[in-house]
């Protein structure tokens, strides 16, 4: 999957797709929408089930084309994001975890 997000390549494998269109890869788990990913963002979506099977594959999307150190996790149910937010990528002080929404963004 990171391989063809990397290379700009369409893939499939069992129950995970990636397609590739104007330098933009979107990945798809059961056929729903989890990701996007640009030049300069990541866009992540739960494609209606927030299942382990979709963190795993966003938090492996994250490790490869985010910002070290930005993951998905869960906590009392609740689906969060550990993300970088207003200092220079790289800055462990500057980590937050805020609430996972679908369709959420990060730069």
């Amino acid at each position: 999957m990171n391989d063809a997000i990397s290379n700009q390549k369409n893939w499939s494998n069992a129950n995970t797709q990636v397609t590739t269109e104007d330098n933009v890869s979107r990945v798809f788990l059961h056929g729903h929408q989890i990701a996007t990913i640009g030049e300069n963002f990541i866009q992540l979506f739960d494609g209606n089930h927030q299942s382990n099977t979709t963190k795993s594959r966003l938090n492996a999307i994250l490790a490869e084309h985010g910002v070290q150190g930005e993951y998905v996790f869960q906590k009392n149910f609740q689906w969060f994001v550990r993300t970088v937010q207003g200092v220079k990528a790289g800055d462990k002080e500057g980590f937050v975890s805020v609430p996972f929404f679908s369709g959420m963004r990060l730069n």
